[in-house]
C-alpha cells in the first residue's frame, strides 16, 4: 500500500522519512524535526515535531507507539500510546514524549523518537440491549484470569 506523505518545511528535508528498521518490523521509526536540541527533564513532557503530514485512506489509522529501546534504557515513553492519527487529519504529526527516567534526556535533530504502525479499523454502530451473551469469563477483569 502506498500512502502520501508530505514534508511541511524543506528546512528538514535532510531528515529521513519514517522507515522500517528490519524485514519483520511492524512499526516504522519516525524522527524528530527540531532545530535546537530539546531537553526533557525527569518527570517532564515535551511535544516533538516531525515535520510530516500524511493522507491515510478511509478505514485506516496510524498508531504512534513508544520505541522499546528508549523506554528500557532511558525511561522515555510516547504518552497517549498508542496515539491515533485519523484518516481525515492532515496536520503535522507531533509526538508527546515523557521522561520517566531519572536523568535529563536530550532530543536531537533526526533522532528516532517513536514508531508508527498503520492499521485497518472497523467502524461500528451500537446495538443497545438489556442482556449480553454469557461467556466463561463473564465480568471478571483486572487480573481475574491469573498472572
Amino acid at each position: 500500500m502506498k500512502i502520501k506523505i508530505k514534508r511541511i518545511n524543506e528546512e528538514f528535508s535532510d531528515i529521513e522519512l519514517p522507515e522500517y528498521q528490519s524485514e519483520g518490523s511492524a512499526g516504522m521509526d519516525i524522527r524528530a524535526a527540531v532545530v535546537e536540541p530539546v531537553k526533557i527533564p525527569p518527570g517532564g513532557i515535551a511535544l516533538i515535531p516531525t515535520n510530516l503530514a500524511i493522507a491515510l485512506p478511509q478505514g485506516y489509522e496510524c498508531q504512534i507507539r513508544t520505541r522499546s529501546g528508549l523506554a528500557l534504557k532511558y525511561g522515555i515513553f510516547a504518552l497517549n500510546s498508542p496515539g491515533t492519527i485519523d484518516s481525515d487529519y492532515r496536520g503535522e504529526i507531533k509526538i508527546i514524549l515523557a521522561n520517566f527516567g531519572n536523568k535529563d534526556f536530550l532530543i536531537q535533530r533526526g533522532d528516532r523518537i517513536a514508531q508508527l504502525v498503520v492499521a485497518r479499523y472497523e467502524r461500528i454502530e451500537w446495538e443497545e440491549t438489556k442482556e449480553l451473551p454469557e461467556t466463561e469469563r463473564g465480568a471478571g477483569g483486572f487480573g481475574s484470569t491469573g498472572i
